[in-house]
């Protein structure tokens, strides 16, 4: 059946101005001060929806939106929502020849695209046969069309009725494994995760201010940033920049929000950062993480810093948010934490089955929020959305209090001698010592052809060296147990990540 109410905009964006909020700030840009109410948000959507229909954008084209965390990016999101066209928020941070692949993947009729990102995408759309229509968000190349121009004397339009089953908009995986996927999201996800993380992990309202290092084109992100602070009227600070250690302690300090959402590699960077430094002055009152699973001792150093905990959760771009989490009051570092309410979870191993407490299994999820499928992947699709249940392809341990344990990636599990070993274990291990910022753990086979784990590493200070390397060696092995030590450790300038922060390591596999 098809519903004005069903369309994710009304909730979103309409309902603000008939309870009185018009007039209340909805974004703050940190660097340049410009800022955009309840009520401009709702007039530009409504204008960007009929600057969509003036240029013969239909309902169900896809508007790809390579725009960085400025206030165009909601207008464009909401108003494509509002008429019918499904937006798909690119990665920001990606070379040409990935552009040019999701382009041609999601053909995208329509290009929104900030000034300094054009460059890189420019020849991607050269060649592109579906994009017929490019819009540059700042100050836009000669003959080229602006975001001003291309809403200015639009018609107003209102927000029309879908099914709240119909897709919404696209997010394309991070490629932590490879190549992105085109996930397709429907309109009740959004407000699904709402009601859900936001209501009842995160207690967001309307008072609060949220500041997100992660960006709108991550699923993490667009929650954070967006779908929760819309959700209730709050007001969200966006950060354009690459967000550095300095400058988001600058940016906690200047802006006082009361909710930080960051990821494990920005916040041992922080807690390094505040060593030297010392914490900001702030108003936080909650910080979560997502990403990648939070080693215990960041956390409790986080902690120690700010007197704020961490509440370390699990979400996907195909769940669309956190769906396992730790909780205010209720945070064991270390661990996932439990089921967020209105999701369920299993464990189970290669067969489909069940396993018990203690036992390693893949982490199967239920909940409102799942997306629809990968576009055009059939066969991906049909291994990862079982029924009413979606694969993680994340390993977990379930303790007997419940809680989970992060165990790795199902592609990053491997034995040693005939005992599951799970990398971040190791990793963990290796990051509770002082010289170590960051870690990754692959398996790497032996002159017998044996796997054994390997690791790379990040120093925090001084070289590394053959005593380095030894000590590490010592440290992980009392810490937990003989056989798990990394027989080979490298150090490198970075890891290779995904713009979202995952560590990429299968590109660390195939350099062994």
């Amino acid at each position: 059946m098809l519903s004005v109410d069903a369309n994710a905009a009304r909730y979103f964006v309409d309902r603000h101005l008939t309870e009185g909020r018009g007039g209340k700030t909805a974004y703050v840009e940190a660097e340049t001060g410009r800022t955009l109410s309840y009520a401009q948000m709702a007039t530009r959507a409504g204008q960007v929806a009929g600057a969509l229909q003036r240029v013969g954008i239909k309902p169900e084209e896809r508007a790809a939106v390579l725009v960085l965390d400025q206030i165009e990016f909601p207008q464009i999101f909401w108003g494509a929502l509002k008429t019918g066209v499904i937006p798909v928020p690119l990665n920001t941070l990606l070379a040409t020849p990935v552009y040019d692949v999701i382009l041609r993947d999601c053909r995208a009729a329509i290009l929104f695209v900030s000034a300094p990102l054009w460059d890189v995408v420019a020849p991607a759309v050269a060649e592109n046969p579906y994009i017929r229509k490019v819009v540059v968000i700042g100050d836009a190349p000669e003959g080229m069309t602006g975001f001003d121009a291309f809403i200015d004397g639009a018609v107003e339009v209102g927000t029309i009725a879908v099914s709240a089953d119909e897709v919404a908009f696209w997010l394309y995986s991070s490629g932590s494994t490879g190549q992105p996927k085109g996930v397709a999201h429907i309109h009740s996800a959004l407000q699904a995760t709402a009601d859900t993380y936001g209501k009842d992990v995160l207690g967001i309202v309307e008072q609060d201010v949220v500041l997100s290092a992660a960006k709108f084109f991550f699923a993490y992100g667009l929650g954070n940033e967006m779908t929760f602070p819309q959700s209730v009227g709050a007001t969200s600070v966006l950060f354009t920049s690459r967000p550095t250690p300095k400058a988001m302690i600058e940016t906690i300090e200047a802006h006082q929000p009361t909710i930080f959402c960051g990821v494990p590699t920005l916040y041992a960077a922080m807690v390094a950062q505040m060593d030297e430094t010392g914490p900001p002055s702030a108003a936080l009152r909650i910080c979560i993480s997502a990403g990648e699973a939070l080693p215990e001792d960041v956390g409790k150093r986080w902690e120690k810093h700010t007197g704020v905990g961490i509440l370390d959760g699990v979400g996907s771009t195909e769940m669309l948010h956190i769906f396992l989490s730790n909780t205010v009051g209720d945070i064991v570092y270390g661990t996932s934490g439990r089921a967020v309410p209105g999701y369920e979870l299993r464990l189970v191993d290669e067969h489909g089955q069940e396993v018990g407490k203690g036992e390693i299994g893949e982490l199967l999820v239920k909940g409102a929020s799942a997306a629809q499928c990968y576009w055009n992947q059939r066969n991906k699709s049909r291994m990862t959305f079982e029924g009413v249940w979606t694969r993680t392809g994340d390993k977990y341990e379930r303790r007997d209090d419940g809680r989970l344990i992060y165990c790795g990636r199902t592609d990053d599990m491997f034995k040693v001698s005939g005992i599951w070993l799970s990398p971040f274990e190791v990793e963990g291990a290796l990051v509770d010592h002082p010289r170590v910022l960051e870690a990754a753990v692959v398996a790497h086979r032996d002159a017998d052809g044996l796997e054994k784990p390997k690791a790379f590493i990040v120093v925090q200070s001084g070289e590394a060296d053959r005593a380095l390397f030894d000590a590490l060696k010592a440290h992980v092995k009392a810490k937990i147990g003989l056989w798990k030590y990394p027989r080979w450790i490298e150090a490198v300038e970075e890891l290779p990540k995904t713009a979202t922060g995952k560590i990429q390591r299968f590109k660390l596999r195939e350099d062994c």
